[in-house]
């Protein structure tokens, strides 16, 4: 298929393309800022994408900017629609990225897809309020939305939790500062993340969300003792209040079962890399860096 990718220089992007691609597909990227519609409107006129993976997003639940959150995820989202729903011949599929931030705290875990979201960030609501406005979209597009639960990999931006701990590990820090330490969650692999959209794009019932987890949550003490034994060497944690979220989510952890019925109907089997050897891939990384 002719894909078109937005984020394609993110850190889920660089992933998905390079997945994409050696699945035999081809990437077009999306160059146009979402927020000007006008050019987001001629860039998939001039592409005519057979179907659409939409990742871009500003992902970081702290961002400074909280207006910057509805301006690119939701109304940007909105722009990008307008411009496929414009189309002559419109694609088979469109992906939409969402969060399982919008499920905010919960007291049924692992969540499933029918959970009543409740989000208690900007970056959380942003994307419920994407989610509802691309229903409005869902009788001239076949779009299915994805609800990831957290992932990480190599090249991770260093304000998100994981990729901070493996840099202290890696280089041997003697303490790291930390915002809440009591909260759980999925750490899932990046590959599999890219693995769930390719056979969602190729799979997904349009109008459906799916959830795109594992079920197996770990405490940041978990992940640390990990990497501790990984790189013999041990870390201080101390907790920095200006790291302290007010509105934490405590404990985030999916169910999966709607995505792996999917992808047992289609005999897929999305690669699940455990804890260990996906930490082991990143201190590497990390290592190569540094060399």
């Amino acid at each position: 298929m002719n894909i078109l990718l937005t984020g394609a220089a993110g850190f889920t992007g660089r992933f998905f393309k390079e997945a994409a691609l050696a699945a035999g597909h081809h990437i077009a990227v999306l160059q146009a800022n979402l927020t000007d519609k006008n050019a987001v409107m001629q860039e998939v006129a001039a592409l005519q994408p057979d179907a659409v993976v939409h990742l871009a997003a500003i992902s970081f639940v702290g961002h400074a900017d909280e207006a910057a959150f509805y301006a690119v995820n939701t109304v940007g989202t909105c722009h990008l629609l307008q411009a496929l729903a414009a189309l002559q011949v419109r694609p088979a599929k469109v992906l939409l990225a969402s969060s399982a931030n919008i499920y905010g705290n919960c007291e049924s875990s692992p969540i499933t897809e029918t959970q009543a979201p409740a989000p208690v960030n900007h970056y959380a609501m942003s994307k419920l309020a994407m989610e509802h406005m691309a229903r409005t979209y869902m009788d001239r597009l076949p779009i299915v939305i994805t609800r990831p639960f957290n992932y990480t990999g190599p090249g991770q931006a260093p304000n998100f939790v994981i990729p901070k701990l493996v840099s202290h590990y890696a280089r041997r820090a003697p303490v790291v500062e930390l915002g809440n330490v009591q909260v759980e969650r999925e750490f899932n692999d990046v590959r599999m993340v890219c693995d769930a959209y390719l056979a969602l794009l190729a799979h997904g019932q349009p109008g459906e969300v799916y959830n795109v987890c594992s079920g197996q949550p770990y405490t940041l003490q978990q992940v640390m003792d990990t990497l501790a034994e990984l790189a013999g060497h041990a870390v201080e944690a101390q907790v920095n209040p200006a790291f302290v979220r007010a509105n934490e989510v405590h404990s985030l952890c999916g169910n999966p079962a709607r995505l792996q019925q999917l992808c047992a109907a289609a005999n897929i089997t999305l690669k699940q890399p455990s804890l260990r050897e996906m930490l082991q891939w990143m201190l590497d990384q990390a290592h190569a860096d540094r060399n």
